[in-house]
């Protein structure tokens, strides 16, 4: 399984996203010459090295072409926030011009652009992240937050630039280490904000990031990092274990105690082992039909399987406990569908690793016509098991006894 594994143990931006994944790919033209596919100017963007405690990392820096060699602070979020860099506030009195667009802008840019649909999509789930923090931190409805954190230019490269080169890397899955941001305040355009900052905050309380504060007194995540790495992880944990092929090294702007970098590993991890969720609610007061039809919704909606176990309940009553076993991404989906469908008020889960044979669907030809079924590997050998329903029509249509077509020698 080709594997992500984001390193934010210095934090996350957007424009540190870019540089570690220009580093997985190897072809900086790659990017600067998708984003033109956005028909956007007034910009440039200038890819170069720097150097963080040692380390050499790829910086990726978007410059209005109004300004003249303009250097601005990412990581300190002045693309988002018009962030002051505490230690060079004499260095940076000159700020980005911000277009103050809206989210059906931003959405129009990309929908009007060439880029390839799932980036497009991914950019956008993005953006959504940093447009309801911020709704929620202004307290406005989402269509009439004009935001110039998403609406200027350096955000919305950074942010179509990352969906272009997740896509282009496409791994089979994402993961991420717990995010390090810092503490202390900044100085923003409203003032001074405790880090981290208000959106950041929002955005990591609205998803499943696992973050901390670590002796950093800085901004370390700027919301644009938040959205990027919520949205791409499915995972927050340590790196796991993997043959790794290449390493990303995104550099940030500032010089800190720690490097300012972001790793990103690409390698290959073990894949026969899939988590998965085990639900569990004891019912004594359903009826069969209920069970019936609940089982055949919690199947339609992605459920693995559903099982039935007769049970005694508290005072001796007869009750079934169901049973339901799924992937995590449709847990709770389908413990909507059990509170929705029957009288449990409430439900147990845990979970789990399974073993899973390689497999394929295959048509076996016999003599009473062709029958569908699976065909399963298990350290070389092969087994074939038909597809009950397949057997079943041809045992209507040819009016023969089911249990006379697993004898046939076809199988």
């Amino acid at each position: 399984m080709k594997t992500l594994y984001f390193d934010c143990s210095s934090g996350i931006s957007g424009n540190m996203t870019l540089g570690a994944l220009t580093e997985i790919i190897g072809d900086e033209n790659y990017l600067i010459n998708e984003l033109k596919k956005l028909n956007i100017d007034g910009y440039k963007i200038e890819i170069s090295k720097k150097i963080k405690n040692g380390v050499t990392g790829t910086y990726v820096d978007v410059i209005l072409e109004h300004q003249h060699k303009y250097n601005h602070d990412k990581e300190n979020d002045l693309k988002q926030h018009n962030h002051k860099n505490n230690e060079n506030n004499e260095n940076n009195e000159q700020h980005h011009h911000h277009e103050h667009r809206n989210l059906n802008d931003i959405y129009k840019i990309i929908d009007e652009s060439s880029i390839d649909k799932k980036s497009k999509e991914l950019a956008k789930k993005i953006f959504i992240r940093v447009a309801k923090a911020e709704s929620k931190v202004h307290n406005k409805p989402l269509e009439e937050v004009h935001f110039h954190e998403v609406g200027a230019i350096d955000s919305i490269v950074d942010i179509i630039g990352t969906a272009i080169l997740i896509n282009k890397i496409n791994p089979d899955r994402i993961i991420s280490s717990i995010v390090n941001d810092g503490y202390g305040f900044i100085e923003c355009a409203h003032g001074k904000m405790a880090v981290p900052v208000p959106a950041t905050s929002e955005i990591f309380a609205n998803s499943k990031v696992r973050f901390r504060q670590i002796d950093i007194d800085t901004e370390l995540v700027t919301p644009t990092g938040a959205a990027i790495i919520a949205e791409l992880a499915d995972e927050f944990t340590t790196l796991p274990t993997m043959n790794i092929e290449k390493i990303g090294w995104g550099a940030g702007y500032k010089d800190l105690e720690i490097p300012n970098i972001l790793k990103v590993y690409y390698g290959e991890t073990q894949s026969k082992n899939k988590d998965i969720v085990v639900m569990e609610t004891n019912i004594d007061d359903c009826t069969g039909e209920i069970h019936g039809y609940t089982s055949e919704k919690l199947f339609e909606n992605g459920a693995l399987d559903v099982f039935f176990t007769p049970i005694f309940m508290k005072k001796n009553r007869p009750a079934y406990k169901l049973t339901v076993i799924c992937k995590k991404e449709n847990m709770h989906k389908l413990q909507n569908i059990i509170f929705k469908e029957t009288t449990t008020i409430g439900i147990r889960y845990h979970f789990e690793s399974r073993a899973e044979l390689e497999r394929e669907f295959v048509e076996l030809d016999t003599k009473y016509g062709k029958i569908k079924a699976k065909k399963v590997i298990n350290n070389g050998e092969e087994y074939i098991y038909p597809e009950y329903e397949s057997l079943k029509e041809i045992a209507k249509t040819n009016n023969i006894p089911l249990k006379e077509l697993y004898k046939l020698e076809d199988l």
